[in-house]
């Protein structure tokens, strides 16, 4: 954890310093507000301790630098008796908090103990944002820009929407990236795998079941549709559910109340469904495995995702994506010109999914860089 100490004195900067560093973080010090920025522009700081009262820019003048330059820190800011006024100001500006001279050992410890806890979830959301969202969609071809025009239009409206496109090709990311870009995105999106589900559980899973409805309902339990509740519900390869099931969805859809397996009551519900297939449903609708009302009513805004043999161009792009993935903080690992054109004239079957593998399979087994021979000898082509 490392820690910035901004302060015109050189006692209090000394002081507070050998503290922190006698607990073990990581300090650095500036005796101004333009030294600060400097630092902060070449160094990455996890907490920052900065002093109100200073000559040319004060604190005040520096917490908002670092709110225009987007730092991650949590800034503690140090203050004299008179500047509560101007401390409390600054918390409404974005501080961490605040702490008063004289410094004490206690409240700095207390302080920092929990600015530090504040930066560790601040840094895991992001994470977790970027591995659940993958708010990047990686590639610049035609198709791809055509995908990301249509997420802006769409997402902001509660239009229901059927993304079709073969396996492996980013259909999930989709769903997540029309949810996350919605008003619904603080509140759940949930997904139901319907190829996954036996068939006789398709319906408790979607709608829930009450205790003892059947052999096995030891409690009562609520279904995906209610766990989605005022947000998105995102029925991946849904041409695999069954026509029962289908009937019970297209009643949601229609009417937005469902009841549970095993009770007669109506249960409202606010969902925005979105839904995903690797099949032809006009051939299904003809075959008389999938209804043709339930069709017409999710397939509001059709999206279709390309296959990688169709988008080539973005093979470069999403290597170097997946070369993040699998080097981060690791030895930096490349690929050949070569290799990578060797990649680009590739029948992906697999889409994407394939692609990652075959990277990760090729850091592992290849040199580096990753060569031509590497990939004739590792890859199918």
């Amino acid at each position: 954890m490392k820690v910035l100490i901004i302060d015109d004195e050189r006692a209090i900067r000394n002081s507070l310093g050998e503290i922190l560093t006698d607990e073990g973080y990581e300090v650095d010090t500036a005796e101004d507000g333009a030294q600060a920025l400097e630092k902060v522009e070449k160094d990455k700081y996890d907490v920052v301790f900065c002093d109100i009262k200073m000559p040319g820019m004060d604190g005040v003048e520096v917490l908002g630098k670092f709110t225009e330059m987007g730092l991650d820190a949590a800034v503690v800011m140090i203050s004299g008796h008179a500047d509560i006024e101007t401390a409390v100001e600054c918390i409404k500006k974005g501080a961490f908090d605040f702490v008063q001279k004289p410094l004490d050992l206690n409240r700095i410890l207390i302080t920092i103990k929990n600015a530090s806890e504040r930066v560790t979830l601040t840094t895991q959301n992001k994470a977790l944002k970027k591995k659940v969202y993958g708010a990047d969609m990686i590639g610049g071809s035609a198709p791809m820009q055509m995908i990301r025009d249509m997420i802006a239009k769409v997402a902001p409206t509660d239009a229901r929407v059927l993304i079709t496109g073969p396996n492996g090709s980013g259909k999930e990311l989709v769903a997540r990236n029309l949810h996350q870009l919605s008003a619904r995105s603080a509140m759940p999106f949930v997904e139901v795998n319907c190829a996954a589900i036996p068939s006789e559980l398709i319906e408790s899973e979607l709608f829930g079941h009450e205790k003892g409805s059947f052999t096995s309902a030891i409690k009562q339990h609520k279904g995906k549709f209610e766990q989605a509740d005022g947000g998105t519900l995102f029925l991946d390869e849904i041409g695999d559910m069954s026509l029962a099931a289908q009937a019970k969805v297209l009643r949601v859809l229609q009417e937005k109340k469902l009841s549970r397996v095993g009770s007669d009551k109506d249960i409202e519900v606010d969902v925005r469904v979105i839904a995903a297939t690797n099949k032809d449903l006009a051939k299904e609708i003809e075959k008389g495995t999938f209804r043709e009302d339930l069709y017409h009513r999710l397939s509001v805004i059709v999206i279709r995702v390309p296959s990688l043999d169709e988008r080539r161009d973005d093979i470069p792009m999403l290597i170097e994506h997946f070369l993040g993935k699998y080097t981060d903080g690791a030895k930096p690992r490349s690929f050949s010109r070569e290799a990578v054109e060797l990649l680009k004239q590739k029948h992906w079957p697999g889409n994407i999914r394939e692609l990652d593998n075959v990277v990760d399979r090729l850091l592992i087994l290849g040199g580096e860089p990753v060569s031509a021979e590497d990939v004739k000898t590792y890859v199918n082509l």
